[in-house]
């Protein structure tokens, strides 16, 4: 467990909550919140699940048009999984016809390969990549791209690209991330006074106990585990067929 991840998910489920109470202000209206994870859809998953939980706490009234479905999350696309954009359209569509407002999540890295490609092909130039060789996500603007490809396509009259990183990357961390914090702390001393080598934290392969973990199994490029019964569960719950797992490079 990354320290400060639960808070970068609670922080961005509380900045989507202020932005689709833009909603209210016209017809037709799609809102994309992008958030940041590169090729990983950890961060874009859990903010989403954050998120809904959220919406309970709310007081709905239908009758003024402040009911659940409007602030409900309509897509939540990550890199690991595919997904037919077309099919994603129409499905998008009908949830339009239906609740005038579409709200998609969408992880910076999704869909990357085919908007690279694409610009490539249509402009003959490479994209821009940093100095591992990543492509620069800030020059392709993933959540713009795909806001562009569905404004016309969902009859969209108000259309939103919000970017949750840096208000959810300036924040301080709440309850759950300071006592992982102290946890960690402790245990890395501990560890280091036994001469024992790695990195204090919770441990997936010791039952998520606190563990000294070594060093390869900590590499960077560790994609999200799409398996997980509350990820498939909020898919469900919001109609989003469950698509092909995807091996995403990092």
């Amino acid at each position: 467990q990354t320290l400060g991840a639960w808070t970068a998910a609670e922080q961005g489920a509380r900045f989507f909550r202020n932005i689709a109470n833009e909603n209210t202000t016209s017809y037709r209206q799609l809102i994309v919140h992008e958030v940041m994870g590169r090729n990983c859809g950890w961060l874009t998953a859990r903010t989403a699940f954050d998120y809904r939980q959220s919406l309970h706490e709310y007081d709905w009234l239908p009758e003024a048009l402040l009911h659940n479905a409007r602030w409900d999350l309509d897509a939540v696309w990550v890199p690991e999984l595919e997904f037919d954009f077309d099919a994603e359209v129409e499905r998008l569509r009908r949830k339009m016809d239906e609740h005038d407002s579409v709200n998609i999540f969408l992880s910076e890295g999704a869909g990357v390969e085919a908007i690279v490609h694409q610009i490539e092909t249509e402009t003959g130039e490479s994209v821009p990549r940093d100095a591992f060789g990543h492509v620069r996500l800030d020059e392709i603007n993933v959540g713009n791209w795909f806001a562009n490809q569905l404004r016309g396509r969902l009859s969209a009259e108000k259309v939103l690209v919000q970017k949750s990183g840096y208000f959810a990357r300036s924040a301080a961390p709440n309850a759950a991330d300071l006592d992982l914090i102290v946890r960690s702390a402790a245990h890395a001393a501990e560890g280091a006074l036994q001469g024992r080598s790695g990195v204090a934290g919770l441990d997936e392969d010791n039952g998520g106990e606190m563990n000294i973990i070594p060093f390869p199994k900590i590499k960077g490029g560790k994609p999200f585990d799409h398996t997980q019964a509350w990820f498939r569960d909020m898919l469900g719950e919001i109609g989003q067929p469950l698509g092909k797992p995807v091996t995403v490079g990092h």
